[in-house]
């Protein structure tokens, strides 16, 4: 999979695509980053990319004409607005739907994607209207641009991609991806400071340690993000399991405080 970045700093991205998994994929040919500077398709001798807003206002407004340039000479435009992008073109900005482990499946379906990181007070607004095709919020906070963003876009989307993980299913068993949180980890040794693995991890029945996982994974969702509950998948077991969850957590069979 090809990622089309467009920024203002492309010195932020070279630290982390050089490490770890992401490193090892793109050596592997499995994920490409290539970097943009949007300041290269300037044609002024400072190279300027922003100005003042119309109306007034603080801060500065991104320009349309190097964005457009870049994105049109790397990636090009439809020239059917009917027609689906076969390249999506990403705008980075907190205005945008929010990112999730579904909309990471859904980019991991295309062969190239667009990344346009916004920075400044925000974009002029021609772009959001004629050039991106869409927009991704990472949470409802601000940040200073949309660099980070886009690294965490290319690293949840390229966990999706086969090979790049060593583990095939290790992305499927993720939190999220499977519409719960994951199940509780552990490794050597079996006991550490007094607090010992549980004995069904340790007893090579996989049947029990898969019964075991999936318990784990409904209870944690229960007690953290139960709100993922109501549009996870179930099977009927899965739902028996969590109704003993609230009935145990009802206020009836709740204890007073200080009370054993």
């Amino acid at each position: 999979m090809q990622f089309e970045v467009f920024t203002l700093l492309p010195e932020i991205f070279p630290p982390y695509l050089q490490s770890s998994i992401l490193h090892r994929a793109r050596q592997r040919g499995l994920i490409d980053v290539r970097v943009h500077n949007i300041r290269d398709y300037t044609h002024d001798r400072h190279h300027t990319t922003d100005d003042t807003p119309y109306g007034g206002g603080g801060g500065m407004v991104m320009k349309p004409e190097p964005v457009f340039e870049a994105v049109e000479a790397v990636v090009g435009i439809s020239d059917d607005p009917a027609q689906p992008a076969a390249v999506p073109i990403v705008l980075l900005t907190p205005q945008g739907r929010v990112f999730t482990q579904r909309i990471a499946e859904e980019y991991a379906q295309y062969e190239r994607i667009a990344l346009l990181c916004g920075r400044y007070e925000g974009v002029d607004e021609r772009i959001r209207e004629h050039l991106v095709t869409d927009q991704i919020s990472v949470g409802d906070y601000v940040l200073t641009g949309g660099e980070l963003p886009a690294l965490l876009i290319i690293d949840a989307v390229s966990r999706l991609i086969p090979g790049v993980l060593g583990d095939p299913t290790g992305a499927q068993d993720d939190s999220h991806s499977m519409g719960l949180l994951e199940y509780p980890h552990y490794t050597k040794p079996a006991e550490f400071r007094g607090w010992n693995v549980p004995e069904i991890l340790l007893s090579g029945d996989h049947g029990k340690i898969d019964t075991w996982r999936r318990e784990q994974a409904l209870l944690r969702t229960f007690r953290k993000r139960p709100d993922m509950l109501e549009v996870a998948e179930l099977s009927e077991k899965d739902r028996k399991f969590v109704e003993g969850l609230k009935s145990k957590d009802s206020p009836s069979t709740r204890k007073a405080p200080g009370l054993e």
